[in-house]
């Protein structure tokens, strides 16, 4: 990582304002209080469905494609061996950082009290980061090398063609229940149990080696949405249009899913669609008033969670972590809960409470963002 004294100027103010909005929801999505449960909406849906937590991570590799076809023009200037060079230590560093971040602390205190170092055998390979950065190689490397055209013909073949893997190496019946689909079984094979996610019903990770296949395309959405902003986004015609390819993205969404179940965990076609279709909508709304309407009100606060995007979401997890692991005196509960259920909790029972948590321990990550923005540091990866 290194700090750059000014961030990407060529950026749209409603693009860093995207991502911000992500972001913040990302930290409360992640960090609900305890003592009770959060909102139902603000939790993901148990298997299929669709609530607004789910949109958080597809949004997330949206607005990394939207912002990559800022970039990618330098990029195609490159020489080859210089933009895979580049492109290979970019997603280097950020599968890295995800793999340290499920690692971390490091240690763990053995059943005699003995502090000890956790197993690799132990630690999550995959994960939000991991996902980030194998999207990002694949995604860089398409536009590199193949036109917009292509970029959307590959993204039908990876939609189309995962859906036939899911029912061609499933178990027969069973294609797409959680403990004996065809990404927990590849999962298992390549990975084995100790290294994918264990927080579920069953052992089954939401950021499989397979469901990156479609993920890739929430990114490919995201750059040539980016290009399109950058032709003619800023008119009414151009929101229109966003407005209206996002309605029948969303509608045609609704159709597969009828067959092929909307499914975060999954990460089916039909979710997909689903998130870019609101993704481009939303985005057609931000520029409306951000770009057009010069409607400002919010945008700062929003601009700071944009401005380092990674580095606050890796700090906001690994604070967390932090606090998790931190025993208050009374040794019955970590710092964590003790603040949320003996202080928020007396003051705001209930979700309320949960909710309110959540948004200071966000507020806390804004805070720190807002010092490296005062400070003209933005890390970039």
């Amino acid at each position: 990582m290194n700090a750059i004294s000014n961030p990407n100027s060529n950026r749209f103010l409603s693009l860093d304002v995207f991502r911000g909005l992500t972001i913040c929801l990302m930290i409360v999505v992640n960090t609900p209080g305890t003592g009770a449960n959060l909102y139902p909406y603000l939790v993901h849906a148990e298997w299929f469905g669709f609530t607004l937590a789910d949109l958080v991570f597809p949004s997330f590799l949206f607005a990394m494609g939207n912002a990559m076809s800022f970039s990618m023009g330098k990029m195609k200037e490159m020489a080859a061996d210089v933009f895979w060079k580049k492109v290979i230590k970019r997603t280097i560093i950020i599968f890295l950082l995800g793999f340290l971040m499920y690692w971390f602390p490091f240690v763990k205190q053995g059943v005699d009290g003995v502090w000890e170092l956790k197993s690799f055998a132990e630690t999550r390979v995959m994960g939000v980061l991991q996902r980030i950065a194998l999207c990002y190689l694949f995604a860089a490397v398409i536009f590199y090398y193949l036109s917009e055209k292509a970029a959307i013909v590959l993204s039908v073949i990876f939609l189309l063609g995962y859906w036939a893997l899911l029912y061609l190496f499933g178990q027969s019946g069973a294609e797409l229940e959680m403990a004996t689909n065809a990404v927990t079984r590849l999962d298992l094979s390549i990975l084995g149990n100790g290294h994918i996610y264990k927080r579920d019903m069953v052992p089954f990770d939401p950021e499989g080696i397979l469901s990156t296949l479609p993920a890739i395309v929430n990114v490919i959405a995201g750059f040539i949405a980016g290009t399109f902003i950058q032709r003619i986004g800023k008119s009414f015609e151009g929101i229109a249009k966003l407005l209206i390819v996002g309605f029948l993205l969303m509608a045609l969404a609704r159709w597969w899913d009828l067959v092929f179940p909307i499914c975060k965990k999954l990460w089916t076609g039909s979710f997909v669609l689903y998130t870019v279709g609101i993704d481009l909508s939303i985005m057609a709304v931000l520029i409306y008033f951000i770009e057009l309407k010069q409607k400002h009100f919010g945008v700062e606060f929003s601009t700071i969670f944009g401005k380092n995007p990674l580095f606050i979401y890796l700090f906001s997890e690994l604070f967390f972590t932090f606090l998790r692991r931190l025993t208050h005196v009374n040794a019955e509960m970590d710092v964590f809960e003790w603040f949320s259920e003996c202080l928020i909790q007396r003051i705001f029972p209930g979700s309320f409470g949960s909710f309110v948590t959540a948004i200071l321990f966000m507020l806390l990550c804004w805070a720190v963002g807002w010092w490296l923005n005062k400070k003209r540091i933005y890390i970039k990866i």
